[in-house]
């Protein structure tokens, strides 16, 4: 009898393995952080063979650890960093260059160009994204441009593309299936999400050989089996590897956000909201993305997405940058110690700002301080940074779907910090709701992937896993909240105008 369903959780700083049985419940888990590679100022990489490596590494602990007998493994899901590129050469496997990871903001002249030759709407037409380095089209294309022996394999078709899933997937198969999912194809710029095909055009605007990307198939689908090829993992070879998701689509599966205009917000490196919008595809007006949240059972469920760059950073900056506090709980408890950030407002822009606003030359930048403000305040600064950014997506998602939000679904690394998510729901003025298992993102993954094998029946036998933890409800006056919320906007004009200063 199968027992246990395993989710592969590549995110951006660490690989993590979950194994999880039929009530949803966490059995075992293991997980090893990567280099993080910063070659030159806004540029991000990571090694692809440490991402390969630190992920098989936390399959074989996460089995050991557990004592899990590989015979009682239904299926494994995979979930991943989106939008980070990986190029390799098709015969040898060995990628043609470093991992362009989706916080990189090398790519932004290409993008002033496509804009420049008058792309963006058709751009948004067919893709629902806005043009912008986070995407991954661009970074395929600096690497065809930049990397000598790039384009020459791609031209001879030896070249393959595929964000971490592809690259994951093709190697646990030993090199036998080239797949992306829909929730992932629609994060490339390359990707119709109304046709759901890849753009020849697009492909073609930037040189793009569609030789190159992968199959696209449902998020829930039997792709290959565990290859006893792959170093470490002979004991597993067979099982069937069913289920790829995007990271945040992966999330708003694993809230059992199944009915349109539900929606959830991941706190993790980045913030991360998302509603799901059903059948029907909401074009947006408030600068939000429009994309594909899954697809199964052959249909397929729209989104809207609105995504903050930094927000668990932030806490890590102020840990390991600065060195206020030792550790991220250490955050917290500064920032309950004082009522308010004592006028202090900080916005991360280390990346630039994503939604509602898009501006990739904006910096971070700290304003309001007194000789009055201490080391609490900044604390209190930080997490309120955090909200206030996921504040600006809500309202932008709510005027283009016409949904007053009445309760957001929690989940990701920092939300377990309670004055985080009150500060949420006093900001949003709408109740916020943590699930007793925050690890929805992985779980999301395994959801996909039983599915596909039958671990799981449907919709309904999830629905019923989720438990909740606590609903946090708003606390302060109208006056208050707009207050807060005013002060930051005024910050966040002087991060976008930071050089006229």
């Amino acid at each position: 009898m199968k027992k246990y369903v395993l989710a592969l959780d590549q995110g951006t700083t660490s690989s993590r393995t979950i194994v999880f049985d039929k009530k949803g419940r966490i059995v075992s888990k293991a997980q090893y952080e990567f280099e993080q590679i910063y070659p030159n100022t806004g540029w991000v990489e990571h090694n692809p063979y440490e991402i390969l490596d630190s992920q098989l590494r936390s399959l074989s602990a996460a089995i050991d650890y557990g004592r899990i007998d590989p015979k009682e493994i239904a299926a494994i899901g995979i979930t991943n960093q989106r939008e980070t590129t990986i190029l390799w050469d098709k015969d040898t496997g060995k990628p043609v260059y470093n991992a362009i990871v989706w916080q990189c903001r090398r790519t932004a002249p290409i993008c002033e160009k496509l804009k420049e030759s008058g792309l963006e709407d058709y751009v948004k037409e067919k893709t629902g994204l806005l043009i912008d380095a986070y995407f991954s089209a661009t970074k395929i294309k600096w690497i065809l441009d930049n990397v000598p022996e790039a384009r020459t394999l791609a031209m001879d078709g030896k070249l393959l593309f595929g964000t971490v899933e592809t690259w994951l997937i093709w190697n646990l198969t030993n090199k036998q299936v080239h797949i992306t999912d829909y929730s992932n194809a629609a994060r490339t710029m390359l990707f119709d999400i109304e046709k759901l095909c890849w753009d020849e055009k697009l492909c073609n605007e930037l040189g793009i050989p569609m030789s190159i990307l992968p199959e696209v198939r449902e998020c829930s689908s039997v792709y290959g089996y565990v290859s006893e090829d792959v170093p470490g993992l002979k004991s597993l070879a067979g099982i069937p590897v069913s289920g790829a998701i995007g990271d945040q689509q992966a999330a708003l599966f694993g809230q059992a956000c199944f009915k349109a205009g539900q929606a959830k917000n991941t706190y993790g490196t980045g913030c991360f909201l998302l509603m799901n919008t059903g059948d029907k595809r909401i074009r947006s007006k408030n600068n939000l993305i429009e994309g594909i949240a899954w697809g199964i059972n052959g249909k397929v469920t729209y989104d809207l997405e609105g995504s903050a760059f930094n927000a668990g950073s932030v806490i890590k900056w102020l840990r390991d940058e600065l060195r206020l506090i030792s550790e991220p709980s250490e955050c917290d408890f500064l920032a309950e110690s004082v009522k308010d950030s004592n006028g202090v407002y900080l916005v991360p822009a280390f990346t630039g700002l994503g939604a509602p606003y898009w501006d990739m030359y904006a910096r971070g930048c700290i304003m309001g301080l007194t000789r009055g403000a201490n080391r609490a305040h900044f604390a209190r600064a930080v997490l309120e940074s955090i909200a206030f950014q996921v504040t600006d997506l809500v309202e932008a998602m709510s005027k283009d779907s016409g949904i007053l939000m009445s309760e957001m679904r929690v989940d990701g690394g920092a939300s377990v910090s309670n004055i985080l998510l009150q500060i949420q729901a006093n900001l949003t003025s709408s109740k916020v709701n943590r699930p007793k298992l925050v690890e929805t993102t992985a779980l999301g993954a395994a959801y996909m992937a039983g599915l596909a094998v039958g671990f799981w029946k449907d919709f309904d036998e999830i629905e019923t896993v989720r438990e909740v933890d606590r609903i946090f409800v708003p606390t302060i006056e109208g006056t208050s909240r707009e207050k807060m919320i005013s002060g930051w906007h005024k910050a966040v004009e002087r991060s976008r105008n930071w050089e006229e200063i």
